[in-house]
């Protein structure tokens, strides 16, 4: 008898990991994506803690298939942290067929991440990658995108835009890579979309405000999905006259264009 092969669920978390309050979770992520991950009992994961933390949310709303103890809660290894799903780095993409044995086996398998969709802006597309040469199905589940949202939000081009990642945390290379992105940014369009760590969240407003020239527009979105969000998109020379750069704790997504 053949074992029919599992399916691998991405399962979008909310956006308040590292906040400083939580939104009730039914306000961020429909019920039906909510109700799957309930019967789910097997989890590939950025994070086992924020992941059995995520679970037991749940769990208040849609019991779980199996009580937090027994899910099979598997991480992603440190080396897809540092060096990326696709050996970005010089190394050699990263092989997750291993991680797939439960859905080969015939279980479905939740990947899941510390915020927002898995595979976008944080690890997981290497578990992905794996899924599709293993013939595996993958299904995405509806949920927050801090990186669309924030798009949305800004009033910049939201028919061309690019994600970039993280900006160096050298001062010098910081700067000319903001004046990088903001030329390609003026000559085509394109809108810049970047993150950073939340304690360097000042550092970096600091240099786009003092890099950029004064007619780009400069936007910044955090705390998204909660009562407390802050969206604001002006031009740069409007902040210079009311500086207000992002707190230290809480998420943001950077974005500039024209």
């Amino acid at each position: 008898m053949t074992t029919k092969t599992g399916t691998l669920f991405l399962v979008p978390a909310p956006l308040d990991f590292g906040c400083d309050t939580t939104a009730p979770l039914q306000d961020a992520l429909p019920d039906s994506t909510l109700q799957t991950a309930a019967r789910l009992t097997h989890w590939v994961c950025e994070n086992a803690k924020s992941t059995r933390a995520y679970l037991k949310r749940i769990d208040a709303l849609h019991p779980l298939a199996a009580p937090l103890q027994q899910q099979q809660i598997t991480e992603l290894p440190r080396e897809v942290h540092k060096k990326g799903d696709h050996g970005d780095k010089g190394s050699a993409p990263f092989d997750a067929r291993p991680l797939l044995a439960a859905a080969l086996a015939g279980h479905d398998i939740g990947l899941v991440s510390e915020a927002g969709m898995p595979a976008v802006a944080d690890p997981g597309s290497s578990v992905v990658r794996a899924a599709h040469d293993l013939s595996i199905r993958v299904v995405p589940l509806v949920g927050p995108v801090s990186l669309l949202l924030a798009l949305a939000a800004s009033g910049l081009n939201g028919q061309n835009f690019a994600f970039v990642g993280y900006l160096p945390q050298d001062a010098h290379e910081r700067t000319q890579r903001i004046k990088e992105l903001e030329g390609l940014a003026l000559k085509t369009g394109q809108t810049q979309l970047f993150i950073e760590t939340p304690y360097r969240n000042a550092a970096l407003w600091q240099a786009l405000v003092q890099a950029l020239q004064p007619h780009t527009r400069l936007a910044l979105a955090s705390g998204l999905t909660l009562p407390e969000a802050r969206i604001q998109s002006q031009l740069v020379r409007q902040w210079r006259q009311q500086p207000a750069a992002p707190d230290n704790r809480t998420p943001v997504v950077f974005a500039l264009g024209r």
